[in-house]
């Protein structure tokens, strides 16, 4: 299985769902700035021209939550409910909200702080992200008020929507997001950070990579 991959959110998830189930998988860099995600041979894999794709025999899968499935039905994992319909709903349902709604509001201020620095974008804007505060507040209220009596998004157990839904936000503090006033949301991304594949998901530098040098 090869799983190719930036230093980005999305990655991320995927890369900490690979160390949480000790998945042995070949974890390839490509270099977003050197064009390599628009290169033939990648394009041909994800038409998309975005990480993380995922190669296992003939599949070729990418979007990061259903890899993220796979990785977890190839597993036997419950972190995607592969035996329970009702389940899975309920997990569909906040996968679905993080992309049309959370992931929406947070990535603004994720861009700023955490994208530009890591691919030398430029310096952050942050007055640009002075009419994304209500946006946030209006969906982090939806999320705090869910998380007040529970521990996980979904299903009363540690699943992929918690790494969908945290993928960004878990920068929160780098990123300046206002998520101070919501209890809940902090103490749940703490507690995620408790997870060392959650703390600490990239491929450490001496593990073997076909990433180019400059990557």
């Amino acid at each position: 299985m090869k799983i190719y991959w930036i230093k980005a959110q999305a990655p991320r998830r995927v890369l900490a769902l690979v160390k949480h189930l000790r998945i042995d998988a070949e974890l390839i860099e490509k270099d977003l700035i050197a064009g390599e995600l628009k290169a033939a041979d990648y394009a041909a894999l994800n038409p998309n021209c975005k990480a993380p794709t995922l190669v296992d025999g003939e599949r070729v899968l990418w979007e990061s939550s259903a890899i993220m499935a796979y990785l977890c039905i190839r597993q036997g994992s419950d972190m995607w409910p592969a035996q329970s319909p009702d389940e899975q709903i309920e997990v569909l349902r906040w996968l679905s909200w993080n992309d049309c709604h959370w992931a929406e509001a947070v990535a603004p201020f994720y861009f700023e702080h955490v994208v530009k620095s890591t691919f030398g974008f430029g310096v952050p804007d942050t007055g640009s992200l002075q009419g994304e505060v209500e946006r946030l507040a209006k969906f982090a209220r939806v999320l705090d008020a869910h998380l007040a009596d529970r521990r996980y998004i979904a299903c009363g157990r540690l699943t992929i929507a918690d790494f969908q839904l945290a993928s960004m936000a878990a920068y929160w503090r780098e990123s300046e997001m206002p998520l101070e006033p919501y209890a809940h949301i902090r103490r749940w991304l703490e507690d995620l950070m408790q997870i060392p594949a959650w703390a600490d998901p990239w491929p450490s530098e001496d593990r073997p990579s076909a990433a180019v040098a400059a990557g």
